[in-house]
């Protein structure tokens, strides 16, 4: 039996005051030290995956799917010692796209790992739905896997289609699951930002969604401390969620 800790976080790419955010970022980082990352929103051109997960002892090994553009996008770190395939990428439309890959833990659990990013502006809700359902579809092409991870900012409430459409696929929300309910807010965070973005209400997007032979012992929010000197200041524009994952 396995089990191990994932989480989600979208970065903000460098927007909303990247260089104050960075440290806030690289410590709770060290602190987490999560087995499975899934991140949104980075930038491969600025190293931001590769620079997240040499801030502790664990060592990772990264795969990403650009979105959009080459040097943007979906990233998945992996600490030693698991072991990660390679990652696969499927296009979305609309500058969005899924990456996912074979995991192996070390006690001998085997998943797939997938990260994903939805359209964000919210009255497309149906635009969300077809992309989720492209995701599915993509997941459900081979045999099905003992246990499945998506993890992402799905831009989409507990109360849309989306949400609707990965439980009726057979997926669970780790927060439910552990909680008895979502939390309330994933964002925003309560940065304070020029051009921050302030189109839609508050409430939960993000998520990791499990599948099969796996199980949440416990999940909460990451990512969500603000800066001791300045409660304007937060390590992105979402909070993060962690979860500790039992397989087999």
């Amino acid at each position: 039996m396995d089990r191990l800790t994932i989480g989600t976080l979208n970065l903000r790419n460098i927007a909303d005051r990247w260089d104050e955010r960075l440290p806030l970022l690289l410590a709770d980082m060290a602190a987490l030290q999560p087995d499975l990352l899934g991140l949104q929103e980075c930038v491969f051109a600025v190293q931001q995956d590769r620079i997240l997960g040499a801030a502790g002892a664990g060592r990772y090994t990264v795969r990403r799917a650009w979105a959009g553009r080459p040097e943007y996008g979906n990233s998945l770190l992996a600490r030693e010692p698991l072991t990660v395939g390679d990652s696969e990428r499927l296009e979305l439309g609309r500058n969005r796209s899924g990456l996912r890959a074979h995991v192996s833990g070390p006690s001998g659990a085997a998943f797939v790992m997938t990260v994903t990013h939805l359209h964000h502006l919210t009255a497309d809700e149906a635009i969300r739905d077809e992309q989720a359902a492209a995701v599915l579809s993509w997941l459900d092409e081979g045999p099905r896997p003992a246990a499945e991870v998506v993890v992402g900012d799905f831009n989409a409430g507990p109360d849309e289609p989306t949400y609707a459409r990965m439980v009726a696929a057979g997926f669970r929300s780790a927060y439910l699951e552990a909680n008895g309910a979502e939390p309330d807010v994933t964002w925003p965070s309560g940065i304070r930002a020029p051009g921050m973005d302030t189109e839609g209400p508050a409430e939960c997007l993000d998520y990791i969604w499990l599948r099969g032979d796996a199980t949440a012992e416990a999940c909460r929010l990451a990512f969500d401390r603000p800066a001791v000197h300045d409660p304007t200041l937060f390590p992105s524009d979402h909070l993060g969620l962690i979860a500790t994952v039992r397989f087999g």
